[in-house]
């Protein structure tokens, strides 16, 4: 086999080690790597192995999760580089070793290019690359909180898109959310974590830690189901009016 660095990262199995790579490969300014990659590739993480996702090799799901963002622009100001990103990646990516389909599912994290028909592992991509994005500070406005980013994700950012595993997304973060780690749920209790990490390799650890702990407390509440708050609001129903309103509140 060709010894490449696609070879390399995708025979690394171990989530929190390919991190790691990617942690270096920022420090020498090979790729774009910071807290929100962190918090999507947990994420989409969390999503495979709780709603037992076994059509998708996990694996290229969270190799593809941590390099999709490799061209990332720093500064969004310019319209062009937003749309060209993912583009721009996969073809560095290719570069790199890896094969057509791998970059193929990176250039379909976003819709900019048009590709079709999308790979499955992209739709994954796709949700959490939007949920995720929404649950950090940005220097335009602050986080959304996980119900609000739940209800832009599925009636207005993908409003009318097919995505695969949109529905099945949304059970998964109702699901989780009933998890409660000290006084948060658990997707905010792993957002704070992130969003407040001085370092992105502090990020790296937190992430670890919180995936422990939101996996270990969900087999708890398997064994004691009256354990499982109910606090989560489903089936919300929203109007364009007050999708506008959520925005306006996180400026």
């Amino acid at each position: 086999m060709e010894d490449t660095f696609a070879n390399y990262i995708l025979k690394e199995e171990d989530w929190t080690r390919k991190m790691e790579i990617m942690y270096y490969l920022e420090k020498k300014n090979i790729v774009f790597f910071d807290k929100s990659v962190i918090l999507k590739t947990e994420l989409a993480k969390l999503f495979v192995d709780i709603m037992d996702i076994r059509e998708v090799d996990k694996n290229i799901v969270i190799t593809a999760c941590l390099l999709c963002n490799c061209r990332k622009p720093s500064n969004f100001s310019d319209i062009n580089k937003v749309k060209s990103y993912a583009k721009d990646g996969a073809e560095y990516l290719e570069k790199l070793g890896f094969s057509e389909r791998f970059c193929k599912i990176c250039e379909e994290v976003n819709r900019y290019t048009r590709s079709e028909p999308r790979e499955k592992e992209s739709d994954i991509l796709e949700l959490v690359d939007h949920f995720g994005g929404m649950l950090l500070d940005r220097f335009d406005r602050i986080a959304f909180k996980p119900d609000e980013a739940l209800l832009l994700l599925e009636y207005r950012n993908l409003k009318s898109k097919p995505n695969l595993y949109l529905q099945e997304f949304v059970q998964f973060v109702e699901h989780i959310q009933k998890v409660h780690i000290g006084l948060n749920r658990s997707i905010e209790y792993l957002s704070k974590l992130i969003n407040t990490s001085r370092t992105t390799k502090i990020a790296l650890v937190n992430a670890y830690n919180s995936e422990i702990e939101i996996k270990k407390t969900l087999e708890e509440m398997k064994k004691e189901p009256k354990q499982e708050k109910q606090e989560y609001v489903t089936n919300i129903k929203i109007n364009p009016e007050e999708i506008e309103t959520i925005i306006l509140k996180r400026k």
